[in-house]
């Protein structure tokens, strides 16, 4: 037999012999390896929650870090025990992959390689607030294939890792712990600019949930139908946005009317106009 039949021969057997195959030790493999992904994701949220708020996103971001490197690292662990690594038999192996990869599991495949690229240019993480496409709300899971938010209704929306190949994502804090809330006021023209502006500047200050270390601002602009303010800061932590912002709004109504300003109903009638269409 020549060299050319010896290398076809060693290039079609693929798989070692059954009896060279360790089953007990590729089984004690996986279960190492989802042992200690399932730790990771039960202890590092457990952390989180009860640990600094500082240190919050660092661990939630380390969970699909942790699992990404788990499965590589179980993957690279396994592959000799199925299989007779060769030279012939990586290209074999990766013809085939590619050409069955392309065709049947272009999508996925598509998704998994966006997640990849996901966990290392960190477009968004566990913990962060995020808008994609028409939906907007926390990450709670950075899985392989999609990510998992929950909106601000309590849904659960799981989204393909694709969608950054094609659609902006907006990140509101990119992994610090607050982002910029905005509490809109909508008034007649006819009142003094100046005051309502610092009377809408105090609501902030005193408010509870305020983070006295970023700034607080309180931007106006005419538009047909009155003066359109808005009152932008920031809570102390990212989860209580919604109650903060209802705390500017309420708080924001009771002291314009204090110091005489009048709300614009035009500015209301044309915001239903705007929901109906």
């Amino acid at each position: 037999m020549d060299g050319s039949d010896q290398s076809g021969e060693q290039a079609a057997k693929l798989l070692n012999d059954l009896q060279d195959i360790s089953f007990w030790q590729i089984g004690l493999v996986i279960v190492t390896a989802w042992l200690v992904i399932a730790g990771a994701r039960l202890i590092l949220p457990y952390v989180a929650d009860r640990g600094p708020s500082q240190f919050r996103l660092y661990f939630l971001g380390a969970v699909p870090i942790v699992r990404l490197v788990v499965l590589f690292a179980a993957i690279l662990w396994i592959i000799p025990i199925v299989f007779d690594i060769t030279f012939q038999n990586f290209l074999v192996i990766a013809g085939a992959a590619s050409v069955a990869i392309g065709f049947a599991f272009k999508d996925y495949v598509s998704s998994l390689i966006a997640g990849l690229v996901a966990v290392f240019e960190r477009p968004y993480r566990p913990g962060d607030w995020v808008q994609i496409g028409d939906d907007y709300g926390e990450v709670r899971k950075v899985g392989m294939r999609a990510v998992s938010i929950q909106t601000p209704a309590d849904n659960a929306v799981t989204i393909p890792h694709s969608r950054i190949w094609t659609d902006n994502i907006s990140n509101s804090n990119d992994g610090a712990r607050t982002l910029m809330c905005i509490a809109d006021f909508y008034l007649d023209p006819r009142h003094d600019a100046a005051l309502m502006r610092s009377v809408l500047k105090d609501v902030a200050l005193t408010s509870a949930y305020l983070d006295y270390a970023r700034p607080v601002l309180v931007m106006l602009s005419e538009k047909p139908f009155g003066t359109h303010y808005q009152l932008k800061a920031y809570p102390f932590d990212q989860r209580d946005q919604f109650d903060f912002v209802s705390d500017l709004t309420v708080r924001g109504k009771l002291a314009i009317a204090a110091a005489g300003g009048k709300e614009s109903v035009a500015a209301a009638v044309a915001d239903m106009t705007s929901a109906a269409g």
